[in-house]
């Protein structure tokens, strides 16, 4: 971090320091100067200047599960006040509403042409049991600003779902927003989270589904410690990236913690080769980045088991895995101070 508080640096705003030290290292490694704004307190002169620089958003839609309720509305706060005065903003404020909505991200994807779930937007309880008859079985349940598994569940029977909505069991969602959604079964075990800097890929990664965690946030901070583990047939229904199933069917052992949930040197994650910049769902992908303003995301998708090729998550706080960052040319982290080092020098040349 820059201690020259007046020269222009990369801001990058967030609420979640345990997902910044791979970022640190990265900035530090390329010798860019960086500040961090964390989107929890503090206040704006909104008649003021803001500071020179570049402002990276990694707004985060789980930062209501870590005590940050309102972190939402202080980055939609900031981020205004920034593009009001022309500063440059990767992942600004309509990036925001993507990442906190899965109903703008599936809107936006099969506007465009993406197959994405089938899913119905519910606002509040009261229509829950009748949309869900709009669904054969089994369907389940996800929370519209989401991550961290929230709200996601499977369910066999109308009737099981009903007593449950009618229960003290039911997960109230941030927004009030309950997703119903198709139930899909991928082709193999694995989704495919391919990794997006300055909106072009840098690589996909297979992640291994088969052993059940419903959190596949890939970074370091996220590993679960042994004693948050608990046997399969006693958890409810987890969301394996898309493919939701009861964790009795999984057998074994799967994570319960509710924090992101496969630990760092696990082996689920490794690089998929033979997807690059050339494959067709890339570029499409490439194309609808630059048309929603995303410069730096991971994007989740996976084959089903009847042919079809469904892209169901956007994340624009996207994280790397250690194992997988060890494996490349050039870490993730170290691409994006890079990228955003670039965009700085570019802005702010010496007279």
């Amino acid at each position: 971090m820059t201690n020259d508080q007046n020269a222009p640096a990369v801001y990058i705003l967030h609420e979640n320091p345990e997902w910044l030290p791979a970022l640190r290292t990265g900035f530090e490694a390329e010798n860019v100067p960086y500040r961090e704004l964390e989107l929890t307190t503090g206040a704006i002169d909104v008649g003021a200047e803001p500071p020179q620089g570049v402002f990276w958003s990694r707004l985060s839609a789980s930062s209501h599960t870590r005590g940050n309720d309102h972190a939402k509305e202080y980055a939609r706060a900031i981020l205004r006040w920034l593009e009001a005065h022309g500063r440059r903003v990767v992942n600004g404020s309509r990036v925001l509403e993507l990442e906190v909505s899965k109903v703008a991200q599936y809107t936006a994807l099969a506007a465009v042409g993406f197959d994405a779930p089938k899913t119905t937007a519910v606002f509040g309880k009261d229509a829950l049991s009748e949309q869900a008859r709009n669904f054969e079985l089994p369907f389940i349940t996800k929370h519209n600003q989401g991550g961290k598994g929230l709200g996601v569940r499977r369910f066999d029977s109308y009737e099981e779902f009903d007593a449950y909505v009618a229960s003290d069991e039911f997960e109230e969602p941030i927004d009030g927003i309950t997703l119903l959604q198709e139930y899909i079964a991928t082709a193999e075990p694995f989704i495919t989270r391919a990794e997006f800097i300055g909106g072009k890929l840098h690589y996909a990664v297979r992640v291994d589904t088969s052993a059940g965690s419903f959190e596949l946030c890939p970074a370091e901070a996220c590993a679960v410690p042994a004693d948050g583990e608990a046997e399969a047939d006693a958890l409810p229904a987890i969301d394996v990236a898309g493919l939701t199933v009861a964790a009795s069917d999984l057998g074994g052992f799967v994570a319960a913690s509710a924090a992101c949930e496969v630990p760092a040197d696990s082996g689920l994650f490794r690089i998929r080769p033979e997807i690059t910049a050339e494959t067709p769902l890339i570029a499409k992908l490439e194309k609808f980045l630059a048309e929603q303003g995303i410069e730096v995301a991971g994007i989740e998708f996976f084959e089903t088991a009847d042919g079809r090729t469904v892209v169901y998550d956007i994340n624009t706080n996207t994280n790397y895995n250690p194992d997988v960052e060890a494996t490349v040319e050039l870490a993730g982290a170290r691409k994006i101070a890079r990228v955003l080092g670039e965009e700085l020098a570019t802005l702010h040349q010496p007279a």
